[in-house]
């Protein structure tokens, strides 16, 4: 049987934190993107495919892609020809911006859905955990975080609604919350969780009727980064990229913040006039 997939999403789709020399020390991303050094969950998942298909696979991801990006610049490279799986995972770069906008967000996860359904495809979709929790982000800016990615999630919902397919909500597997799930930058998955990706959709593939002889492999090459590359990485790149973020951040996530204890702060004045 021939199977074309096709590969839509930004930096995690990319493969990045999973270094194909099985590396832990390789933490640049920026701009990456497939087969220029990084593997990944999908390109796994394709290799997968391919003990019991004829699989062609394009990954067209793109490292910081954003649901626009994706509809604008992925979508078209997809051609016209049918398609039989394809995957659209994006939308945390989004929610890391000063313009984010659910409504856009929104349109352009449909609109990508609404086109690779129409050529056959079975759409491979996710639901985000909680970033800010992986990252150690402080409350204030984690939970005001939070509450955007969970509006992205309710744009999934109703794509998986709306089109089926298989989604896999990364709550629901506690390895998420754990240190060697994640590269030593904590935003991408390390060579652990992009494999433990590859497995949980071709487990789900193989539920709804796909054969798979040999699913991915969970046994890693590379090992998950010691608390001394943490700190590395963290003097080099976190504490510059927490930097950069801020401009778009911190202003919102104040207000936010600003936003949700001023109820309480009224509420105990009320208490106290009682």
């Amino acid at each position: 049987m021939s199977l074309h997939y096709v590969a839509l999403g930004d930096s995690t789709t990319v493969g990045v934190g999973d270094p194909m020399n099985g590396s832990t020390t390789d933490l640049s991303g920026a701009g990456a993107r497939p087969g220029e050094g990084w593997r990944g969950w999908a390109s796994l998942l394709a290799d997968s495919l391919g003990s019991s298909h004829r699989v062609t696979f394009s990954n067209l991801a793109t490292s910081g892609a954003t649901a626009p990006m994706v509809a604008t610049e992925q979508l078209p490279a997809t051609g016209t020809g049918p398609i039989e799986l394809a995957s659209l995972i994006v939308g945390v770069n989004d929610t890391l911006r000063s313009t984010f906008d659910l409504g856009q967000i929104r349109d352009c996860l449909q609109q990508c859905a609404e086109h690779l359904t129409s050529r056959g495809a079975l759409l491979l979709t996710v639901r985000f955990h909680d970033h800010g929790q992986v990252f150690g982000l402080p409350s204030w800016l984690r939970r005001p975080l939070w509450q955007r990615i969970e509006q992205v999630n309710t744009v999934y919902d109703d794509l998986y609604v709306k089109f089926g397919g298989i989604r896999i909500d990364m709550a629901d597997y506690p390895e998420v919350y754990r240190r060697d799930f994640w590269s030593v930058d904590r935003l991408h998955p390390g060579e652990r969780g992009h494999r433990q990706l590859a497995r949980a959709f071709a487990d789900e593939l193989g539920r709804h009727g796909m054969r798979i002889a040999v699913p991915p492999a969970l046994d890693c090459v590379g090992q998950t980064p010691s608390k001394w590359a943490d700190a590395v990485w963290m003097v080099r790149e976190g504490v510059p990229w927490l930097g950069r973020r801020a401009g778009d951040l911190t202003p919102w996530a104040a207000r936010m913040a600003l936003t949700q204890l001023r109820p309480a702060a009224n509420a105990e004045v009320q208490r106290l006039r009682a």
